[in-house]
């Protein structure tokens, strides 16, 4: 009893019953009564012979006065006019006046337009010149073959009352188990996805809502399934990333213990460096996990520019001086202020300025730049001359862990989460970043910032 589809039967169930049982009962009661009337008045009209007399009476006397002298000489007039229940014979003039009322109730009197519709004319020399009507309840006995004729149409009213309401709580038993069928269907796929059961849709189709139910459980399930992807490959990464320090620091210190090494300063130096490690792949992983909350924290102000990124640019020439790598900053001049948090616009441009030396070998460059683009934007970019990066690696170059180098080499000291901080930080402010990149000519990434005097107030 409580499955939606038996609740919507029950309610095609009665809705059909009180709408077929209401529309057979209206319309016994007005065939009853109308083909009633109308036997009573052909009966009348035919087997007396009243409308001939009626019109000779007009003709001769060319009124209606003394007309009652000729209507109780009628058969089963008066009193024995009982047998038609309580009907009252009337006659009016051409005009609807009543002239004569069997009850005398309404003599003087006007018929309304229903019973002049009703009544039977009187005719003299083609010209209306009275009309006829019973009026009154019509309930009396008919005749043997008008009641057979009310029965059998009666008999044929409850047939088809019976046909159709059956037909029409079938439909509804139908309706109800097509419309609540993808909700169960819905509902099955629910609890296998419950299960882990990632794969599970279900089919878009039926009414306009249940198919937007249908598609945003696809897209919910996808996305979920791609979240519990990303969750796995991220622990599965992350234990990848400590095991690796871990099993150095460890390995260093057995060797230490057993008197394998001796404690030189070069052996705990290497500790250091493992726990250096450590310690920034674990602050890393904290800012990203703010990152996913949406809890990035951010002071948002505005930023000269032009001194932050020669700060930047003279902070990593020691570097790149010894990488043999030369480091090029280009800016247009009078660059104009940016609105943006000055410490992690410097961690995004510092993390690109160290992803750039990681990867591009000696004697060559890498070019910062800072430009007005035709967006009314500042542009910043950081290009190299490296070794590039594969067009099959660039969909994922900004996820976390991510090295286009299947030995996942740690030689160069890098936690694989460098660019996933810098499109997070970008995100955070409110903007994006991209990158460009052809093997074996080096690599672009770029992302903008809003200039500070064309920001709307609801920027600001």
């Amino acid at each position: 009893m409580n499955r939606l589809w038996v609740r919507l039967s029950l309610a095609f169930i009665a809705i059909t019953l009180v709408g077929v049982i209401s529309v057979a009962v209206l319309v016994d009661i007005t065939a009853s009564q109308a083909f009633r009337q109308y036997v009573a008045r052909q009966g009348m009209a035919v087997q007396s012979g009243m409308l001939d007399t009626l019109a000779i009476f007009y003709q001769q006397h060319n009124t209606w006065n003394g007309v009652e002298s000729v209507l109780t000489s009628f058969p089963g007039n008066g009193a024995g006019r009982g047998g038609r229940g309580r009907l009252a014979l009337l006659l009016a003039d051409s005009q609807g006046q009543i002239v004569y009322d069997e009850q005398t109730a309404r003599t003087g009197g006007t018929l309304s337009a229903d019973e002049r519709a009703n009544a039977q004319p009187v005719i003299v020399n083609e010209q209306t010149v009275g009309y006829v009507l019973l009026s009154g309840n019509v309930n009396g006995t008919l005749p043997p073959a008008a009641q057979a004729f009310l029965d059998q149409l009666r008999t044929i009213l409850l047939i088809v009352a019976v046909a159709g309401g059956g037909l029409a709580i079938l439909l509804g038993i139908v309706i109800s188990r097509t419309l609540s069928a993808p909700l169960a269907t819905l509902a099955r796929a629910a609890h296998a996805f419950a299960t882990h059961d990632w794969s599970i849709r279900v089919k878009v189709g039926g009414t306009k809502e249940l198919a937007e139910v249908g598609f945003a459980f696809n897209a919910m399930a996808a996305e979920i399934q791609r979240t519990e992807t990303l969750r796995r490959t991220l622990v599965a990464d992350i234990a990848h990333e400590l095991r690796t320090p871990l099993t150095v620091m460890q390995g260093s210190l057995q060797a230490l213990l057993d008197a394998v090494y001796p404690l030189e300063r070069s052996e705990i130096a290497i500790l250091y460096d493992e726990a250096r490690l450590l310690t920034r792949l674990v602050d890393d992983l904290r800012e990203l996990s703010l990152a996913d909350a949406g809890q990035l924290p951010l002071q948002m102000q505005t930023v000269a520019l032009t001194p932050v990124l020669q700060t930047l640019v003279s902070q990593f020439a020691v570097i790149a001086e010894m990488q043999d790598v030369q480091l090029k900053l280009e800016i247009d001049a009078h660059l104009p202020n940016v609105h943006a948090d000055p410490d992690r616009l410097s961690q995004v441009v510092r993390n690109l300025l160290a992803n750039a030396l990681r990867h591009t070998s000696e004697g060559r460059n890498i070019q910062i730049t800072a430009t007005v683009d035709v967006a009314r934007m500042v542009r910043i970019c950081v290009r190299d001359t490296g070794e590039g990066i594969a067009e099959e690696d660039l969909p994922h170059i900004f996820e976390r862990f991510y090295r286009a180098d299947p030995a996942r080499s740690r030689a160069r000291g890098s936690t694989g989460l460098g660019l996933a901080i810098c499109k997070a930080w970008v995100e955070a402010m409110g903007r994006t970043i991209d990158v460009e990149s052809v093997k074996g000519q080096g690599s672009q990434f770029c992302f903008t910032l809003p200039i500070v005097n064309e920001l709307s107030n609801s920027e600001i």
